[in-house]
C-alpha cells in the first residue's frame, strides 16, 4: 500500500475539513502547516518517505496562504536534493466564492509539484454541468486540475457542502488508486 501524506494549511478550519475528506478517501496521513507556516517535528521526514503528497491551501487573494507559501519556500531543500522526484503529487483548495481564482491556487500547487519533479494527478472526474445538476453533486465546481470547494465566507466548518466534501473524498481515492497502480 502506498504511503500518502496530505500536507495543508487551513486558516479557519474549512480547508482542514476538506483535507480530512481527501485523507479519508486516500487512506492518507494528515500533516498540518501551523499558523506560523511551520510543519510539526518530523514533518519533512514524513514527506520525504511518502509515495504521494497531496497539497492543500485555502485560496486567499488568488493564491495559496502565506503559511503555505512559507512551507513551499522551505521545501527548496527537498528540491535541491530532488528528494520528491517522481512522487505523485496533487492539490486542492477552498474559497468563499464559486470561482474565487481557485485555479490560480491549483496552478501554484502544480508548479510547485513540477519544480520538485513530481507526477501530477488531477481529479479524473467529470463535472456536474447538466441542467439537472444540483449544488451538492460531485465536482459541481467543475475542476479537472485538483479538487475545489466553495464555502461562503459566513459559513462555519460544519456548513460545508456534502457534495464538495464527497468530491474531496473521491479525489483522495483517485490519488490512492493511481499510487497503487504505480507501486503494483
Amino acid at each position: 500500500m502506498a504511503k500518502i501524506v496530505v500536507v495543508f494549511h487551513s486558516g479557519y478550519g474549512h480547508t482542514q475539513r476538506m483535507a480530512q475528506a481527501v485523507a479519508n478517501g486516500a487512506g492518507a496521513e494528515l500533516l498540518a502547516i501551523d499558523a506560523e507556516g511551520n510543519l510539526p517535528a518530523g514533518g519533512w521526514e514524513t514527506l520525504d518517505a511518502a509515495d504521494a503528497i497531496i497539497m492543500g491551501s485555502p485560496t486567499y487573494m488568488g493564491s495559496v496562504s502565506w503559511q503555505f507559501k512559507k512551507f513551499a519556500d522551505a521545501s527548496s531543500k527537498a528540491w535541491f536534493s530532488q528528494a520528491w522526484k517522481d512522487k505523485l503529487m496533487a492539490g486542492f483548495t477552498n474559497s468563499a466564492t464559486m470561482n474565487g481564482d481557485k485555479l490560480s491556487t491549483l496552478h501554484y500547487l502544480f508548479t510547485l509539484a513540477m519544480q520538485h519533479s513530481g507526477v501530477w494527478v488531477g481529479t479524473g472526474m467529470m463535472p456536474s454541468n447538466a441542467k439537472a445538476a444540483q449544488r451538492n453533486d460531485v465536482n459541481y465546481v467543475g475542476s479537472f486540475a485538483g479538487a475545489m470547494a466553495t464555502t461562503p465566507s459566513d459559513a462555519g466548518v460544519n456548513e460545508m457542502l456534502p457534495g464538495d466534501l464527497e468530491t474531496a473524498r473521491q479525489f483522495g481515492q483517485r490519488v490512492a488508486a493511481v499510487a497503487g497502480k504505480l507501486r503494483g
